[in-house]
């Protein structure tokens, strides 16, 4: 994984509550077991028709919007606990997923993948989504560092709450295996002085 840096950058608005995994990344889709390609499958019903047609109203295939930053109704990532969304999600481009509440499972699988989830409150939310809706070029700045979220078209900002262990993952671009490996020496240290003992 990349390091996460401070991300300043135009948004995608998706003002819909309860979007589930199986909207995120339909079931036939989960076959696959490698990351690549998930990306084009990213809300592929939403994006297309029977036809393979884009759909032209769907935020996704609109030009006007843009961007590394996701922002979605309440309740977002819910159902089944495939990491194909996750992997859809990082796969398009998404760095951040903004939204007033994450299905556990969900939020865990995005960290472990690369994405940050930032809960919101509901009114920076709808704040979020009035500024988008004034001018699709409106941007977000998300510092995981200090952990702050701030609409730059308000100059109003949030903290949001995350795992001290996920955010050292984020920020130095380790994965689980990646930070066990990192404390490589620590651990034959531990391991020993509990054997001299």
């Amino acid at each position: 994984m990349e390091n996460f840096e401070k991300i300043v950058s135009p948004v995608v608005p998706l003002p819909i509550e309860n979007v589930d995994t199986d909207q995120i990344i339909p079931a036939r889709f989960l076959k696959a077991t490698s990351k690549d390609g998930f990306g084009d499958k990213l809300f592929r019903d939403w994006r297309y028709d029977s036809k393979n047609q884009p759909i032209p109203n769907f935020v996704l295939n609109n030009p006007a919007y843009s961007g590394q930053i996701l922002v979605a109704g309440k309740n977002f990532g819910s159902g089944s606990s495939r990491e194909h969304a996750a992997w859809a999600i990082a796969g398009y481009g998404f760095k951040v997923v903004v939204s007033s509440f994450f299905a556990d499972i969900f939020r865990n699988n995005a960290l472990n993948n690369g994405v940050l989830p930032v809960v919101v409150s509901p009114e920076f939310l709808a704040e979020i989504f009035e500024s988008v809706n004034k001018d699709a070029k409106a941007t977000l700045t998300v510092d995981l560092e200090n952990q702050s979220i701030t609409n730059n078209t308000t100059g109003k900002s949030e903290q949001f709450e995350i795992n001290a262990y996920k955010k050292e993952c984020l920020l130095n671009g380790l994965d689980d295996i990646d930070y066990l490996l990192s404390k490589k020496e620590l651990i034959e240290e531990w391991e020993d002085n509990v054997l001299m003992c």
